[in-house]
């Protein structure tokens, strides 16, 4: 009994080390342009197993859904505006060429072919200026964050090697 309560504790152990050092999504919320702009990257996403999904020609799917949140002090936090984005890839085995696709609420923004991976993984793990909302949602001098919960399907491609989904935040404060 005490070697099987061990070996459960070290497992707890080595699973906890394993999500800290997997997958980070980084993000950098800037205010420009009458817009909060937002670039994101999400480190060691590209895994072993979303490359099998790719390489067997079933689409992959980078979901992030991005909102901005107001800090209310003592009460649930409001949010101000909300996006989704997918970044596809449909791979043709027979051309060996990737079809990507850009859809930022639902409506296809971009799309380009490539026989690239470093393309492809750059393409799916990373957003670049991503207009969020209009600055005149915020209130001035407001502290507000930038949540980022990022997905993969399908299902059996995962992040974090066992997990599909991971989140990060970032504060920032709105100055006219």
């Amino acid at each position: 009994m005490r070697r099987l309560s061990f070996f459960c504790l070290a497992l707890l152990v080595v699973a906890g080390a394993m999500v800290r050092a997997a997958t980070t999504i980084r993000i950098v919320p800037i205010v420009r342009d009458q817009a909060v702009i937002v670039t994101v990257e999400l480190t060691d996403g590209y895994t072993a197993e979303v490359r099998e999904a790719i390489a067997s020609g079933l689409r992959t799917t980078f979901t992030y859904d991005v909102d901005v949140r107001m800090v209310v002090p003592a009460w649930v936090d409001r949010t101000v505006a909300t996006r989704v984005i997918g970044m596809s890839d449909r791979y043709d085995n027979l051309t060996r060429r990737h079809n990507l696709s850009r859809m930022v609420d639902g409506r296809v923004e971009e799309a380009i072919e490539t026989d690239d991976e470093e393309v492809v993984k750059k393409w799916l793990t990373s957003l670049n200026a991503l207009a969020v909302c209009p600055t005149s949602k915020l209130d001035p001098n407001r502290d507000y964050y930038v949540r980022i919960s990022a997905s993969v399907r399908p299902p059996g491609a995962s992040l974090l090697g066992w997990a599909n989904a991971i989140t990060n935040q970032t504060k920032f404060t709105f100055i006219p």
